[in-house]
């Protein structure tokens, strides 16, 4: 009866597919990196994008109440405080575009801050006319900085004319 020899690696072998490993490695690490920055800044954008259509969409809706000619439904635009319905669901209004609060463009964009990932603060900010006004970020969880985001700049009254709302982007610190 014959014996069957069994062999293993060498060391040689074991070392070199070591080695390729460790380089696969060195190439892939960053690249995994750079894709959760790119998610990150994504979704700021997707934010963004959100607030502005929002805000477009909630405007027109008041602008719509404003020129109609029955008597106020209580949930329009004539009401006092000023409310439009989006999607069956009341969004406050100032100056003609959603407020700058929880009530107000978060409901307009139908955002959920805990299940869509992102943290949401109040402030004052000054807006490009140099006015000062209520503003809401929203912050992307994960983020590095603060500045992986959009801002909402509450439309405002300069000179008693409406300036509108603005919406800014930040995607530097994702």
């Amino acid at each position: 009866m014959k014996a069957i020899r069994q062999r293993g690696f060498t060391l040689m072998e074991l070392v070199v597919v070591i080695a390729i490993i460790a380089i696969l490695a060195a190439v892939a690490l960053p690249r995994f990196i750079q894709a959760q920055h790119d998610a990150r800044a994504a979704k700021a954008r997707a934010i963004y994008g959100s607030l502005r259509s929002a805000s477009s969409l909630a405007r027109s809706r008041c602008e719509l109440d404003l020129a109609g000619t029955g008597a106020p439904t209580g949930n329009d635009c004539r009401s006092t405080p000023p409310v439009v319905m989006m999607d069956g669901h009341p969004v406050r209004i100032v100056n003609r575009f959603p407020a700058a609060a929880a009530d107000g463009i978060d409901v307009a964009a139908d955002l959920n801050l805990a299940a869509d990932g992102i943290e949401a603060s109040n402030g004052t900010d000054i807006n490009s006319l140099g006015m000062s006004v209520p503003s809401r970020t929203l912050k992307v969880s994960g983020g590095d900085t603060p500045s992986c985001g959009a801002t909402y700049l509450e439309a405002g009254l300069k000179d008693g004319t409406v300036v509108g709302a603005e919406v800014r982007v930040a995607t530097d610190g994702c």
